[in-house]
């Protein structure tokens, strides 16, 4: 029986306080520590990843390259670049950029209540998706994300609507983050 993945339990200064198994965390809706990474081609288009439709929530919703959460014993960046590697089989440079807390009720009943960390690379290479996180790849214009976010928000996770704001109006300054 594979042992279920365990979660950093943080307060709101993101300081660790404890640790507890996935599905229990988001059952009870406690704070845990995650990351999302956002990355972008050479053309300022931003990667988006569909959302495996069997995933344990949000299922087949469109959301950030790779988003999850760092082991116990790991930094988030360690945690970054491994998770790079599992669901889109590439890694690439990132910069963290901000943090944010949400909290949102989910459809199956579950709960995210998240200390979000936000980082962002630039990548123009080859992918190899796990076809057990991901069911579809693309790069999009901003614009294209805005209006779909406005017409059709239901097609989208809850923590990337929340992020995307931010990293669209602030992507020369984080190009340049990047690049130094």
């Amino acid at each position: 029986m594979k042992q279920e993945e365990k979660l950093i339990l943080v307060d709101e200064n993101d300081n660790m306080v404890g640790t507890m198994d996935k599905m229990r965390v988001h059952q009870l809706g406690l704070l845990h520590r995650a990351f999302s990474v956002f990355l972008f081609n050479r053309n300022d288009e931003m990667l988006l990843q569909q959302r495996a439709l069997d995933k344990y929530h949000s299922g087949g919703l469109w959301t950030n390259a790779c988003c999850s959460h760092p082991r116990p014993d790991e930094d988030t960046e360690t945690a970054v670049h491994r998770r790079l590697q599992e669901e889109l089989g590439m890694d690439c440079g990132v910069k963290p950029v901000f943090s944010f807390m949400y909290r949102v009720k989910l459809p199956n009943g579950l709960m995210e209540f998240e200390f979000d960390h936000v980082f962002v690379g630039f990548y123009d290479g080859p992918f190899s998706p796990e076809a057990t996180e991901i069911a579809a790849l693309a790069y999009f214009p901003l614009t294209h994300i805005e209006a779909q976010l406005h017409t059709q928000p239901q097609l989208f996770t809850a923590w990337f609507k929340l992020a995307f704001p931010r990293i669209k109006h602030k992507l020369p300054e984080f190009k340049l983050m990047v690049s130094s």
